[in-house]
Formats: C-alpha cells, sequence, structure tokens
C-alpha cells in the first residue's frame, strides 16, 4: 500500500471526486455535498504531493461566467489538454430539454483554475439516448484522442471531442452519429474509464446516491466505445467500514505501477443524503479484471 492513507483523506462532506496526476502533483476535483442543491454553487480542488497532506483550492469556478446557473453545480471531471485545463460538470440538475443547463465546459490554464466560461452555453443542454446530461468523465486515449462519458438515469452515453474541446466530432463516416449510447446492465451514473495493456475498463455507480444501496460495477473492452458487459461489483458496502462507495476517480502511481481508486462513500447509519466522505483506496487491476476493492 502506498504511504498511510487515513480515510476519509480530507475532512467535510464532498462527493464525486475526479482525481489526476499532473507534473507530479495529485489533484482531486470535488462536489461540495449538500442536500440542499442551492448550496452547490461551485467546486472545490484539492492538491498534494504525498497523497495524505492536502491543500485546499476553494471555488475554482469564476461563477460569473455562467449566469444561467441557478441550482447546483456538481460532478467534476478534468483533462489537460494542448497546455490547457479543462472542467466539465454538471449544472441545474435539468429535468427536460426544455430547462437550460447540463453539461457545461470551463478552461484555466492552471490546475487550481481559475476556471473561465469557454462556450458562453452548455457543452450538451439534451438528453441524448434518454441520458440526463450529468456525471461527465474525461480520457485521453494514448494517442491524444479525447472522450467524454456521461449520464444519468440509467443511461451512458460517450462522444469523442474535437481538439479544440468546444464539441464533438462524428463516431461514423457518415458523421450522422455524435453522441453513442453504451449503456451496460445495471448502469445507474458515474462513468469512469482506465486504459491498461489496451483493453478498457469502463466502471460505473449502481443502486441510489443517497443510500447505502450505492455501489461500483465494470466491464472491459477492447474499444473505447464499447461493448461494456458487466463484469460485476468491485466496491460496495463494507460493515463496519462504510456504505455507499461510488462516483469515482483514480489515481496511477506509475513508479509503483500501482492504481488508486479516489470515491465517496457514506457512514453506516447516516441518513442525511448529503453526508459523503472523500477516501481513497488500493485498486488491482489487469489481464481484463478489477479485483474487489477493500475499504479501509
Amino acid at each position: 500500500m502506498p504511504l498511510n492513507i487515513k480515510n476519509p483523506i480530507i475532512p467535510g462532506w464532498y462527493a464525486d471526486p475526479e482525481a489526476r496526476t499532473y507534473e507530479g502533483k495529485h489533484w482531486i476535483y470535488a462536489t461540495r455535498s449538500f442536500t440542499e442543491y442551492t448550496m452547490q454553487m461551485n467546486l472545490d480542488a484539492f492538491s498534494s504531493d504525498n497523497l495524505t497532506d492536502w491543500e485546499k483550492h476553494e471555488g475554482i469556478i469564476e461563477m460569473a461566467d455562467f449566469p444561467w446557473i441557478w441550482r447546483a453545480v456538481w460532478a467534476p471531471t478534468h483533462i489537460e489538454h494542448g497546455g490547457k485545463y479543462y472542467l466539465v460538470f454538471a449544472s441545474n440538475d435539468i429535468q427536460s430539454d426544455e430547462e437550460i443547463g447540463g453539461l457545461e465546459i470551463a478552461v484555466a490554464d492552471r490546475p487550481e483554475g481559475p476556471y473561465r466560461g469557454y462556450l458562453g452555453k452548455p457543452l450538451v443542454d439534451k438528453f441524448i439516448h434518454k441520458a440526463q446530461p450529468i456525471d461527465a468523465h474525461l480520457f485521453k486515449d494514448e494517442d491524444g484522442t479525447v472522450y467524454l462519458y456521461y449520464g444519468g438515469w440509467g443511461h451512458c452515453n460517450v462522444g469523442r471531442m474535437n481538439d479544440e474541446m468546444t464539441g464533438f466530432v462524428p463516431l461514423t463516416d457518415d458523421g450522422n452519429e455524435i453522441l453513442r449510447s453504451i449503456t451496460p446492465e445495471g448502469y445507474v451514473e458515474g462513468p469512469c474509464m482506465i486504459k491498461k495493456d489496451g483493453l478498457y475498463y469502463l466502471m460505473w455507480s449502481m443502486g441510489g446516491w443517497t443510500n447505502g444501496t450505492y455501489r461500483v460495477a465494470y466491464g472491459v473492452s477492447d474499444n473505447p466505445l464499447g461493448p461494456f458487459e458487466n463484469q460485476g461489483t468491485i466496491l460496495e458496502r463494507q460493515e463496519p467500514i462504510a456504505d455507499g462507495p461510488g462516483h469515482h476517480g483514480y489515481l496511477h502511481l506509475q513508479e509503483e505501477d500501482e492504481w488508486l481508486i479516489v470515491y465517496h462513500r457514506r457512514i453506516i447509519g447516516d441518513t442525511e443524503p448529503g453526508h459523503r466522505q472523500l477516501c481513497m483506496d488500493r485498486m488491482v487491476i489487469g489481464n481484463g479484471k478489477i479485483e474487489r476493492v477493500t475499504m479501509t
């Protein structure tokens, strides 16, 4: 086990972590976890050199650039591309195509921000293939191609970002397919992609985010567009440690070739939906399998 990880790794209520490593420093981008959505009006980031001591970067989005956001922001994902840092996040918890919000994109010169509005409008603001536009995950393949996985309400879509990160390039030669439904069995929300040894491991959250049924499953493919068959649950309620673990990211410690899953979880018996904590544990991945994660 790398270092001495003590969970939760960060004090306070946070959720939906996306983890990245830039120039030797580890970053976690997270939702401010409140049951009352209107209190979730920015995102916080945390950085660390040693995975033990975390510096808080508060309110990383320049929210004045998003005047249409009135209800909430949450579920960040993050990628470096072309020397810039891009942040995609969900806004307003839209329930129909008529409402404004969905997936937003912002850009910064540094991992800690500030993140400025990039498009002057949402990146995805419609229900495509029945997927609520929330819970995005940016994945950069070895050839530099950036994919966006996202979706709530039990549906998962994938698209290929253009080089300017302003939208999507078609997935098919005829130009008709922009976003593809790749929903695996049991998918609810929170997709996450890892590539290792030529295989693509898609993970996702199942169950309900407000309670102990939340958990993580995965599927494997030799193509980033799938298909992904459910290979089973790898992270779930574990007495007496915690319940409701899910909506995760990961870190790859390349020198040790170790993988860490970064996720949120709940204190057993705490029924307040917003009470979620950021945690991290070892994850063993390879040869087409992800082993069950033991929470600590």
